[in-house]
Order: C-alpha cells, then structure tokens, then sequence
C-alpha cells in the first residue's frame, strides 16, 4: 500500500519560513515523480513544485520561484519543501502526491495518482 504523510505544516508570521516533509511508506521513492500542490478554501488545486525521481530535475510555479526550494533524501524515502519569505497568499492545504513517469511538462495534478492527507500552512500577522 502506497501511503504519503505530510508535516512541518503550522502558523507563521509573513517573512517567515517552514519546513514541509512528505514520508513514503509502502514503497520507495527513487522512482517517483513527487510533487507538491495546495489548495485554498474556494480555490482550485494548483501546483507548487515538482521534482524527478533523481532530483535533478526541478519545476516551481511562478508565485514562489526564489522563495520555495524542493528537495529529495532518498535514503530518508522522504521529499521536502522549504519555503522561505512566506506570504499571506502562501497560506493553505499543503499535499505531496507521487507518479511513476518522467518530469517532462509542468506540474499537473491529473497526473499524480497517490496524495497525501495534507498539511495546513497558515501565514498570518
């Protein structure tokens, strides 16, 4: 059974910085695709950031390029997401989904078949 559990999610000032992890159990992540989407209340899901299973290969979306970095431990089976100079507008459910593929186009949630719980990221004063 595949399983990914997000954490690191909470409430933070703008500027502020946090640190989001997304653990695989069930299987290992070498082979993954892993990307990270949020959701606002009223809003559509959108893509955060993506990463190729040998981490060579990045994708952000344009809101958060130079402030979020993606990063992978495969040893750890685990894929993170620091975000730095947060925003208000950051705020929202935080998920990790993984695919088995290649990263070729950018970061769409159709193709992603397994999601996490998800994490609540709150930027507020």
């Amino acid at each position: 059974q595949l399983q990914l559990v997000e954490s690191g999610g909470g409430l933070v000032q703008p500027g502020g910085s946090l640190r989001l992890s997304c653990a695989a159990s069930g299987f290992r992540l070498d082979y993954y695709v892993i990307g990270w989407f949020r959701q606002a209340p009223g809003k559509e899901r959108e893509g955060v950031s993506c990463i190729s299973s040998s981490g060579e290969t990045t994708k952000y979306e344009d809101s958060v390029k130079g402030r979020f970095t993606i990063s992978r431990d495969n040893a750890k089976n685990t894929v993170y997401l620091q975000m730095n100079s947060l925003k208000p507008e950051d705020t929202a459910v935080y998920y990790c989904a993984a695919h088995r593929g290649y990263l070729f186009g950018p970061c769409r949630a159709d193709d992603f078949g397994s999601w996490g719980q998800g994490t609540q990221v709150t930027v507020s004063s």
